[in-house]
């Protein structure tokens, strides 16, 4: 049974893999990025169908998406927390998207039962929004 850092690590290296990815995951997995709700974007999933498809849609959403320079901070066999680098591109504006995720792991016999997320909103609105950090104004 894989402990909640195996499996944080598994989906981190998996990202561009939802069909090897989703299998990380128990059937009512919830998988978060409350803050995307104050951009007014959707922040919460819930279920594998729905986590599946909001993974596969990651390619179209980022070009090179690519977690590196993992930090594990706490790893605990139920949860684990650390913090991972991105530098994509944004495929509709074509702009630069060096974001530092922090996320949270609970784990529970030996599937992903949550996963929590946090970035950083103004890098989010920089690279996605044509108007970029105006958006947020």
């Amino acid at each position: 049974m894989k402990t909640a850092k195996e499996l944080l690590l598994a989906y981190l290296e998996n990202i561009n893999n939802p069909d090897k990815a989703i299998e990380l995951f128990a059937d009512d997995a919830v998988f978060e990025l409350p803050y995307l709700a104050n951009l007014g974007l959707p922040w919460q999933w819930k279920g594998r169908e729905v986590i599946y498809n909001f993974l596969k849609n990651l390619p179209n959403t980022f070009g090179n998406f690519k977690f590196q320079n993992i930090r594990v901070h706490i790893d605990t066999p139920d949860q684990a927390f650390g913090e991972y680098d991105v530098n994509a591109i944004v495929n509709s504006t074509g702009r630069a998207y060096p974001q530092t995720y922090m996320g949270r792991v609970v784990a529970e016999n030996g599937k992903i039962k949550l996963i929590l997320e946090a970035l950083d909103m103004a890098i989010v609105a920089k690279g996605m929004f044509p108007d970029g950090l105006a958006h947020l104004v």
